[in-house]
């Protein structure tokens, strides 16, 4: 009984802690949370399976994202561009762009690597909200901010610490996916795609099976591009976004420009910046300076408390 009482204590306290809820289960992608042993979120290929591709040790990319809100269990992605069998009364199109790069090393030499997702006019629909402000993901080592800019929702901070455990994906990432013979099957049969529905949401990454060249570093090897990372979105109104696919565009080896990525977090951040109310279970505590600032509670599965 004693031993039972202490494991609850534990619990608590982590449940208690700041930090700990704003550490999302992401499979092993963007941390270890429910992946110790590591080996326990890696997928060993069967026979006949396509080995894994890499991500380039730095890259940057723009990217459609569709919002699909109608229809999509009917044409599940991963999607061309527009996405086949849907209309345009079935999805909403919006734009951003994604710099990648795994070599960076923060000045607090607190993890490795670094990757901003930008998002125009339109934000990442994965949270209880409206989502038409334009938004930004930035990951430096393990520490990740959420920016918002002028047209961001009254009462909302510039930046929020997103989490402290959210790397950004290794260029070995794919290896935490099973891989999808159905999803493979979609665009033609032109692609090799990764995916997993952990708690039933959806979390996958489509790569061209066939490798090509680099359009800016000409004398790379040929490798495979990635074609889409296709996810489950908050399924409610608002932001309607049962399924999201961010499909690729002008994808490329070229080195991202810090000064126009993640050099924003310090000019924009304070040292300590305060922690993002963005879903209902993050800051519970602290009342909502508007209702867009923290989420308020709805009886549906999101990426705040999945389980493996």
């Amino acid at each position: 009984m004693a031993i039972l009482a202490a494991s609850a204590q534990v619990v608590r306290a982590a449940d208690d802690d700041p930090a700990s809820r704003h550490v999302y289960y992401t499979g092993g992608v963007h941390n270890d949370k429910d992946c110790l042993p590591a080996s326990k979120c890696v997928y060993q290929r069967k026979p006949g399976e396509p080995t894994n591709p890499l991500y380039p040790a730095w890259w940057t990319s723009d990217w459609i994202m569709y919002r699909v809100f109608s229809n999509y269990d009917k044409f599940p992605p991963p999607y061309g561009s527009p996405p086949d069998g849907l209309t345009p009364s079935d999805y909403q199109v919006s734009n951003g762009w994604t710099a990648y790069d795994s070599t960076y090393v923060p000045r607090d030499r607190d993890g490795t690597g670094a990757m901003m997702e930008h998002y125009e006019k339109f934000c990442l629909p994965i949270f209880p909200t409206s989502n038409n402000y334009t938004c930004s993901f930035v990951s430096l080592g393990n520490k990740a901010y959420f920016l918002r800019y002028d047209d961001r929702p009254p009462g909302t901070p510039q930046c929020c610490q997103f989490s402290l455990q959210n790397h950004p994906p290794r260029r070995d990432f794919v290896k935490h996916l099973p891989y999808s013979p159905i999803d493979s099957t979609r665009v033609g049969g032109k692609l090799q795609a990764y995916s997993m529905t952990p708690g039933g949401i959806l979390f996958g990454y489509a790569f061209y099976k066939d490798a090509q060249p680099d359009t800016y570093d000409k004398k790379a090897s040929s490798y495979r591009h990635p074609q889409s990372f296709y996810f489950a979105g908050y399924p409610l109104d608002p932001p309607s976004a049962p399924i999201v696919s961010q499909n690729y565009t002008n994808f490329s080896m070229k080195r991202p420009n810090p000064a126009q990525t993640w050099d924003q977090v310090a000019k924009i951040c304070p040292a300590k910046p305060g922690w993002c109310c963005l879903f209902s279970t993050d800051c519970p505590d602290t009342p909502a300076a508007s209702p867009a600032q923290v989420s308020s509670p709805a009886k549906t599965l999101d990426w705040s408390n999945i389980k493996p």
